[in-house]
């Protein structure tokens, strides 16, 4: 018999979700093994799981439960032996399971006999090509975050300057707070929540993940980062632009030249079997050209906040962030991989510009999944609801 399968989780974890199409919010744990799919779950979900294809469902009540109860046990030992007869009946006696399995779990498993062992590179590459379910619920996700970054480039195209240089908007100022709840409102319309969001200005825009506070003011930069999940597949999107009111600076200019020119030659590089490695030295080159320090020019120890000092990107899906990470490391592009650039450039005490956008790497290359233009200059584009 083949190892099994396990995972013990709700499906919060993308590693279950990933197998289980609809919300659980009780933790339960699922068996493949040799090509079959079961489940130990307490009555009150079985009938929703047992619509799942291919699922055989054993509720905890069939598994001993009130028994184990009626001999002594508390509630939390009982569920526990539950799992125990479940992999006594399936004859499981070695399960492979992700980093995050719970070590209570484990060490009740293993004292009962069954060896577990943690494989993270299966779990990776289970979720590396993206079901049909998951990419549906991305697509939808980037309608949402297309809704959102629309509303901050209406807000601020129609916002007024005031004489201290602030924006204004229906006689009110315009601040970072306002602009998130907007979005917020937008992902709901849309069906999606709030996965991460940074709408920040100014300095702002150069401190990692800073999520943005204040009013917003004219001739500054204005970086709307923004992580819509899918509420029906859990599937997220990722997309950044970079705003600014008014005249637009030299230095930033300058930036969002060369930030361009990165994020149109590392599009234009997609494709599978391309290391991940190489794409971010590609995503490099013209930033490098242009004087700016990257990842690849720093010497080893420094620290870098300045220049395009974060790393390509990274893979989206069932978490915004997750496999493969788009830095110098050795993994590569396979069709189905959803990944997410990033390039950016900055100055601490200035600010930045950081263009994002969602990529379907396909058989042939890619696929561009967003439809929303990178310019500068805030203007009023109506997406989604």
């Amino acid at each position: 018999m083949s190892d099994a399968v396990m995972i013990f989780a709700s499906t919060e974890a993308a590693d279950m979700r990933h197998v289980i199409p609809h919300e659980v919010h009780d933790p339960f744990l699922y068996v493949e093994l040799d090509g079959r799919a079961y489940t130990a779950i307490k009555s009150l979900e079985a009938a929703r799981m047992r619509e799942v294809p291919g699922m055989t469902v054993f509720p905890l009540d069939e598994l001993g439960f009130d028994d184990l109860r009626a001999s002594g046990q508390d509630p939390d030992t009982a569920e526990l032996n539950t799992l125990v007869e479940l992999c006594r009946r399936l004859g499981v006696s070695r399960g492979l399971v992700p980093p995050t399995f719970p070590l209570e779990v484990a060490d009740h498993l293993r004292g009962a006999g069954v060896d577990l062992q943690v494989d993270r590179p299966l779990f990776v590459q289970r979720r590396r090509v993206k079901t049909p379910h998951e990419l549906a619920g991305i697509r939808r996700a980037q309608v949402a975050a297309e809704a959102g970054v629309s509303l901050v480039a209406d807000a601020m195209s129609r916002a007024e300057v005031a004489e201290d240089g602030g924006l204004v908007l229906d006689g009110r100022p315009l601040t970072c707070e306002d602009l998130k709840d907007g979005i917020r409102a937008a992902f709901l319309r849309n069906g999606c929540e709030d996965a991460g969001m940074i709408v920040a200005h100014g300095a702002q825009t150069c401190i990692g993940h800073h999520a943005g506070s204040g009013q917003i003011f004219a001739e500054e930069p204005v970086t709307v980062d923004i992580c819509p999940r899918d509420i029906t597949s859990g599937g997220n999107s990722d997309m950044t632009r970079t705003f600014v009111k008014g005249e637009i600076d030299d230095e930033l200019a300058f930036y969002y030249r060369i930030v361009r020119e990165s994020f149109d030659k590392t599009l234009a590089a997609i494709r599978p079997g391309l290391p991940v490695a190489e794409l971010h030295r590609i995503s490099c080159e013209p930033i490098e050209a242009a004087g700016q320090p990257t990842q690849l020019t720093k010497k080893p120890g420094e620290v870098l906040d300045e220049g395009y000092f974060h790393s390509l990107g990274h893979g989206v899906g069932l978490e915004v962030h997750e496999p493969p990470s788009l830095n110098q490391n050795d993994a590569v592009l396979v069709a189905g991989d959803v990944i997410a650039i990033e390039p950016g450039c900055y100055r601490q005490g200035f600010g930045g510009v950081r263009l994002e956008d969602i990529v379907l790497v396909t058989e042939d290359g890619y696929e561009l999944i967003s439809d929303y233009p990178y310019e500068l200059t805030p203007v009023s584009l109506p997406r989604g609801k």
